[in-house]
């Protein structure tokens, strides 16, 4: 009886350290659970095939790396602008990786690393318009923007309750938004210079991407509150990223012709 007893306890503490050696994540299995977004052209797109593509999804997949995770073991789960903190905070997701802009407000509720990427707002026009060239020329223009974007608002907080009835167009998304700046419709669209340059290459050539961002959008790695390892192991993937020249990869293959916006890697904020 001693014998079996002794066995039946080794067995357990096998068990045991099988499982300590395993990750926590919120997928389960070992798995590295990443919010993003799959709907964004260049950032994070799902595709027909059921694989993901985009910037924020090359990050992601440097990062799990980074963090000891085979590829394998690497899941995105769909993340929208209104569920991203809940997803952390939840624990439904390990990290969001997702046009994610740090803010005094947001930091408040979840940790962020980084950031991997600085954008702004700016303005996509057709590739033969040479009259819009700043946010000044958009005052007497069609501007197309997403409904319950804070884009749109910033411009018609700009120019007015007038300029937003004449000339403000409003859509579900911006890739609805393309057809219409396409078939001149509209004059421009306006938004993150990164979602802008990703629906863009869709169709090269035809659009150019004015390149004078007028606010400022520091994307980050959304993480739990008070994981500060976590973070702070993030932090050094992603400074491994800018320096190994992984960074400036992604960014020409997502990007295209608009790569030339997004040359400088930005500097890591520890807070």
């Amino acid at each position: 009886m001693r014998r079996i007893g002794a066995m039946m306890i080794a067995a357990a503490a096998a068990v045991a350290g099988l499982t300590a050696c395993g990750g926590d994540s919120s997928g389960g299995d070992d798995k590295f659970v990443v919010g993003i977004k799959i709907d964004q052209p260049g950032l994070g797109q799902k595709q027909p095939d059921g694989s993901f593509k985009g910037f924020d999804v090359d990050v992601a997949r440097y990062i799990a790396k980074e963090l000891g995770y085979a590829d394998d073991k690497l899941e995105f789960k769909e993340a929208q602008s209104a569920n991203r903190e809940s997803f952390i905070q939840q624990g439904q997701v390990d990290i969001v990786i997702a046009t994610y802009s740090i803010t005094d407000d947001r930091k408040k509720k979840v940790g962020f690393a980084g950031p991997y990427l600085v954008t702004g707002q700016d303005i996509l026009t057709r590739a033969d318009d040479t009259s819009i060239n700043n946010v000044e020329d958009l005052k007497g223009k069609k501007v197309c923007g997403a409904q319950g974007s804070s884009s749109p608002k910033r411009l018609a907080d700009k120019f007015g309750a007038e300029w937003k009835s004449q000339f403000l167009t409003e859509q579900q998304g911006y890739g609805a938004c393309l057809p219409l700046l396409e078939n001149k419709q509209v004059d421009a669209i306006s938004t993150d210079a990164t979602i802008l340059a990703g629906f863009a290459t869709q169709k090269p050539g035809k659009f150019r991407l004015v390149g004078q961002p007028f606010s400022e959008e520091k994307y980050g790695v959304g993480v739990k509150l008070d994981d500060k390892d976590t973070r702070e192991k993030i932090n050094k993937a992603l400074e491994k990223m800018f320096q190994d020249g992984s960074w400036k990869k992604a960014v020409d293959a997502n990007f295209g012709e608009f790569g030339k916006f997004f040359t400088t890697p930005p500097t890591v904020e520890r807070y």
